[in-house]
């Protein structure tokens, strides 16, 4: 069965049945490997996409869920050449060591600073405390993206 997906502004017909999660199909079929398989359970934010500019959890949605929905992976933020504002600023505050959570991360600060232009610290934190990051860089974390408000002309 073929489904079909808009993927960073990409039309995309996958082999899949309905009941396979988003993040198989990003990872294996699509070769994006910026969502990473953490928990499995929604629950640690590695494998955040944004759906139609909302936050979603691709381990836990299934592609019938997706429909006509829009998903936003991380490299779909940014190029090499043109790194979005806040991939600019996890680089510059050197806000990874092991990295994996860094894909939550940036997509759920991604969709905070759309909805919230001005983040106090408080709610910079309070937004990112579902997302696991097990090595500890969060201090830099919120100062990436503390930089990346204030670079915008947001903050």
């Amino acid at each position: 069965m073929a489904i079909s997906l808009k993927v960073n502004g990409v039309n995309h017909s996958v082999p899949a049945e309905p009941d396979t999660p988003l993040l198989y199909v990003l990872r294996n079929d699509l070769g994006l490997n910026g969502p990473k398989f953490g928990c499995g359970l929604g629950q640690c934010g590695c494998c955040t996409v944004l759906l139609d500019g909302e936050p979603a959890r691709s381990c836990q949605t299934p592609l019938k869920d997706v429909g006509q929905e829009e998903v936003t992976t991380i490299e779909g933020l940014g190029t090499i050449d043109n790194p979005h504002p806040l991939q600019t600023a996890f680089m510059e505050e050197q806000a990874a060591q092991c990295g994996y959570c860094l894909n939550g991360m940036i997509m759920m600060a991604t969709e905070l600073l759309i909805r919230i232009p001005h983040p106090t610290e408080a709610e910079l934190r309070d937004e990112l405390a579902r997302n696991l990051c097990r090595c500890g860089t969060h201090n830099r974390i919120i100062r990436a993206i503390m930089r990346a408000a204030q670079a915008s002309g947001r903050n």
